[in-house]
């Protein structure tokens, strides 16, 4: 009998901490994920699809927090010295092919690099960031921001089309849905150049490799470059189980 009552008990604490458990997921705080990336990088391109299998797969359980890294600032100056052994322009678009080629849910196009070169990244940035702050501001609808990401970086590896141009990255825009006034008016009062500045200085601060990089855990986990979907997905999970400060380390 007295078996039977420690067995009841017993099964009654597990219950009763599971619904805690259960609870206390329920209520938990969205995870924030900084975002850093380069919209001339390849391997943010691909990336963008595994950042919509975690929205696909979390919802509002995460929430990410777009920023920009400068990786191809000067692209003329980084491809002709980092790739001036393996045939610059030339070497440097064979090598997208093929890592394109590895990835069939994307396009690359043949043209990258050789008839069209991004003289930098830093242009489409400025532009992109302008058209974040105006959403921010309510004066771009909702998730316009992000379709115009998407524009660019599919302007540039499917189409070949030279981002770093004012007339193309207004076109971009306007097919995503984004009106350029007030893009432009948050580049020529000063706000966007701020508000880029601030990206990179924060992507320096926080010792960045480069592009993209996943930055959690208030800067405690950094997942950078072709980083796989299921490795992205273990570290939301594991802050979902124990998102407080206190539990991000054991000594």
């Amino acid at each position: 009998m007295i078996q039977i009552m420690a067995g009841e008990r017993t099964l009654r604490l597990v219950a009763r901490r599971r619904q805690n458990e259960a609870s206390m997921t329920d209520t938990q705080q969205t995870v924030p994920i900084r975002y850093f990336s380069d919209v001339l990088c390849i391997w943010a391109y691909i990336a963008q699809l595994r950042v919509n299998a975690v929205k696909a797969k979390f919802g509002d359980k995460v929430r990410f927090e777009k920023r920009f890294v400068s990786v191809f600032g000067a692209t003329q100056r980084k491809i002709t010295t980092v790739w001036r052994d393996k045939g610059e322009h030339a070497g440097f678009n064979a090598h997208l092919r093929e890592v394109g080629e590895r990835f069939p849910e994307v396009r690359v196009s043949p043209d990258i690099w050789l008839t069209v070169r991004p003289a930098s990244s830093n242009a489409p940035h400025l532009f992109l960031k302008a058209a974040q702050l105006a959403e921010e501001d309510g004066e771009a609808a909702p998730g316009t921001f992000e379709a115009a990401v998407w524009a660019f970086r599919r302007g540039f590896f499917e189409e070949a089309r030279d981002i770093a141009r004012w007339s193309v990255q207004r076109d971009l825009a306007r097919e995503a849905g984004l009106d350029a006034a007030p893009v432009e008016a948050r580049i020529h009062d000063g706000r966007a150049h701020a508000a880029l500045a601030g990206d990179y200085q924060d992507a320096d601060a926080l010792g960045l490799q480069g592009s993209p990089s996943f930055v959690l855990n208030d800067g405690r986990q950094k997942l950078y470059g072709n980083v796989g979907y299921r490795v992205i997905e273990a570290n939301i999970e594991e802050l979902l189980r124990a998102p407080s400060a206190d539990q991000a380390s054991w000594c």
